[in-house]
């Protein structure tokens, strides 16, 4: 049997600060449980965009977008023609074959009492005209270019496309694809 014996009091003293170190270590070893606020989630502030400016002029004329439509290729009247614009509408742009005159009639929808001035923009030419009055048909603009005049071959051959720029009207940005090559050939 075990009997208590009195400790001496310096004694008790070191068993309590060993104890309460002891505890110490103990609880340090223990996971800590700290309280982590919850994470927050950043909030998306949806202002509306500002109104886009309106788009200048392009620096060049290759980069502005085509004028909207087809081009397409028929016998009209026993000429060969190329009309171009879109589906459903009247053409903006009419290619005709004078076989007999040796010339390409270019139109561009239109009307005027006096003649206008005209351009014809490719990659590699640039060429003032005046439409003709005398022989534009009513509603269009009409221009006579010898079937074998180089501007012909240079709209055929542009690269990609070509513009025709009237006085007092928007300046039509069009596609150099087959069927205008097909009207010229024919009048040759």
């Amino acid at each position: 049997m075990m009997t208590a014996t009195a400790r001496h009091p310096m004694e008790q003293g070191w068993a309590l600060t060993l104890a309460g170190f002891g505890t110490l270590l103990l609880g340090s070893c223990a996971p800590t449980q700290v309280a982590v606020p919850p994470a927050t989630r950043p909030v998306a502030i949806h202002t509306p965009a500002p109104p886009l400016p309106p788009r200048p002029a392009p620096a060049d004329w290759r980069d502005a977008p085509q004028t909207p439509g087809d081009w397409t290729w028929a016998m009209d009247g026993g000429k060969s023609s190329a009309r171009y614009g879109r589906g459903g509408y009247a053409p903006v742009v009419r290619f005709s074959c004078d076989r007999a005159g040796g010339q390409v009639l270019l139109m561009v929808a239109g009307n005027a009492a006096a003649a206008v001035p005209m351009a014809v923009r490719t990659t590699s030419a640039l060429r003032p005209m005046a439409s003709v009055p005398a022989i534009s048909p009513p509603g269009w603009l009409a221009v006579a270019i010898p079937a074998r005049d180089p501007l012909l071959d240079a709209m055929a051959f542009s690269r990609g496309r070509f513009t025709i720029e009237v006085a007092g009207l928007e300046t039509l940005y069009l596609p150099a694809w087959p069927e205008l090559s097909r009207v010229i050939e024919d009048c040759r």
